[in-house]
């Protein structure tokens, strides 16, 4: 399956470097030289980072092109960064989009996305399972401004059809979702939303662009914690926006400039470049070693249900297969003793660490209902499908032998 997938990605990059005369690359190759040539920059091997906020020009009238967008060029580095515009070259690439923005987190880039993009009297129509701060910005930011926000299930098409109406602005959701892994079909969902006259917006930190690139799919934004798999090491807060340059644009000034002010600083860009360059290695073996411990959870007669799309018993195993090269390294499942249990897990394993971030290296496991997931009501996490005994795993790079180990003397 990962072998078709990347042969697509082959062809597209292929039809790509022709329209630019370039050779065809591959998503690694790209992945550590996009946009950058050491001849640029006196032969430095990695790029320099620029730490200055504002940058100069010989005339008034070339800063004022600038500033009028007729010109290209760095004005102050709330607006661009030549370090961080490397890193949004390099994104865009590999999600292959148009363009790219860089935020200072990814709550930074969703914030500045939607609070461009949206207005009193629209609709946005979001799925049932949202990351908690996500769900706190919809309700507890967008909701107080005027804006209509709809919860629907977007594994049911005929649910989303109904929901579309004419003031619907964006479709918003994840995939696969945090916490609980539900997998939504990007196509399908996009192809109703441009028919109903709304943009489509995923969250693609779960999978990356390495393993899913929504907008081959049809989406029109996607958005990323470049704080997870991106950077990789547990050592960087940062966002990512990628789509069009039309809308990427808008953002950049609107929601960015003016409305957030939520800019990436340039030793984050740094950081996460430094990890997209080991990102197609370190996500096969996210995958791999995730697959190796979900079938063991899937197995063991302390665990009731477990949550992976690599799981051919998965509801969304199929949709998963269409548009993923793999599964990824998430992992989510209910123990039978419920909330307990789960508590009691966390406080038993050694080697995995309790935390709530993912996509590092070290294995971390949580409890949303406690942790990332506290800003949803009881009610609420039971309406959006976040049950009080759903344990979250982000299986890290270690021997999946040695996870498996501390599991299981966890449960025994």
């Amino acid at each position: 399956m990962a072998t078709d997938f990347f042969d697509m990605i082959d062809r597209e990059n292929q039809a790509a470097a022709k329209s630019e005369g370039r050779r065809d690359r591959a998503f690694a190759t790209e992945a550590i030289h996009a946009g950058y040539d050491p001849a640029d920059e006196q032969g430095a091997l990695s790029a320099p980072v620029h730490f200055s906020s504002t940058f100069t020009t010989q005339t008034a009238e070339t800063l004022g092109a600038r500033f009028a967008g007729e010109e290209g060029g760095h004005i102050y580095s709330r607006i661009s960064n030549p370090t961080v515009d490397l890193l949004e070259r390099r994104i865009a690439v590999l999600e292959g989009a148009e363009a790219a923005l860089g935020t200072g987190s990814g709550m930074g880039a969703i914030s500045a996305a939607l609070w461009t993009l949206l207005s009193p009297g629209d609709e946005l129509v979001a799925d049932k399972t949202l990351y908690g701060c996500t769900y706190a910005l919809l309700h507890e930011g967008l909701a107080k401004f005027g804006i209509v926000v709809r919860h629907v299930d977007l594994t049911d098409l005929d649910a989303l059809a109904a929901a579309i109406g004419p003031k619907t602005r964006a479709v918003y959701f994840e995939t696969p979702a945090n916490p609980n892994m539900r997998i939504v079909d990007i196509e399908a969902v996009s192809s109703l939303a441009r028919g109903g006259g709304a943009l489509t917006i995923v969250d693609n930190t779960y999978a990356t662009p390495y393993l899913t690139r929504p907008i081959s799919f049809g989406a029109d934004l996607v958005v990323h914690s470049a704080t997870k798999y991106l950077g990789g090491h547990g050592d960087v807060v940062a966002g990512i926006v990628a789509g069009s340059a039309e809308l990427i644009g808008e953002i950049r000034m609107k929601g960015l400039k003016d409305m957030t002010g939520a800019v990436m600083n340039p030793l984050a860009a740094m950081l996460v470049m430094r990890g997209l360059k080991t990102l197609p290695l370190r996500m096969e073996r996210h995958s791999h070693s995730a697959g190796i411990v979900a079938r063991w959870l899937d197995a063991h007669p302390a665990v009731d249900t477990v949550f992976y799309p690599g799981l051919e018993n998965d509801p969304g195993h199929a949709v998963a297969k269409r548009q993923m090269a793999d599964f990824g390294g998430m992992v989510a499942f209910e123990l039978k003793g419920g909330m307990g249990a789960g508590m009691d897990l966390i406080r038993r394993v050694e080697l995995i660490h309790c935390a709530v971030s993912l996509g590092n290296a070290e294995t971390l496991i949580q409890h949303p209902a406690s942790m990332t997931h506290s800003t949803y009501a009881p009610e609420a996490r039971a309406l959006h499908g976040i049950s009080e005994g759903l344990v979250r795993l982000s299986v890290g790079l270690e021997a999946p032998e040695d996870i498996l180990a501390d599991l299981d003397a966890a449960l025994a």
